[in-house]
């Protein structure tokens, strides 16, 4: 990612149990993200919500399976978010109980990498 590039974030709200085939939407989504060499992606965890179906959805720690508001985050220039976008729209329009994906121009500061621990 180039400082000075029009800058996008793509945010993807889905539930933790979502699934794509047999994996993890949001684990899908983000895996697919670095095979394209897009700058970072973030899966935010929420703790209550709601969206399109009007039910809330809450953590509390003694149940079994959490269904809870998940947001993925994908930074890139913005060209590059369009495109992949485009790549995983098909799939993200069959989802059986639906989600909200926005994108909003950003500016970068400081896009600095770090060092492995390998390194």
């Amino acid at each position: 990612m180039k400082i000075n590039t029009p800058t996008a974030l793509l945010r993807i709200f889905v539930s933790s149990t979502d699934h794509l085939r047999q994996d993890i939407l949001c684990e899908s989504i983000v895996f697919a993200a670095k095979k394209e060499g897009l700058a970072g992606a973030t899966v935010l965890k929420g703790i209550l919500g709601y969206g399109a179906s009007s039910v809330i959805h809450s953590y509390k720690f003694w149940e079994i399976t959490d269904k809870l508001p998940v947001v993925i985050e994908i930074i890139d220039e913005e060209a590059k978010i369009r495109n992949f976008y485009e790549t995983i729209r098909p799939q993200l329009e069959t989802m059986r109980y639906g989600c909200l994906v926005t994108i909003e121009n950003i500016e970068v500061l400081l896009f600095k990498s770090g060092k492995s621990k390998k390194e």
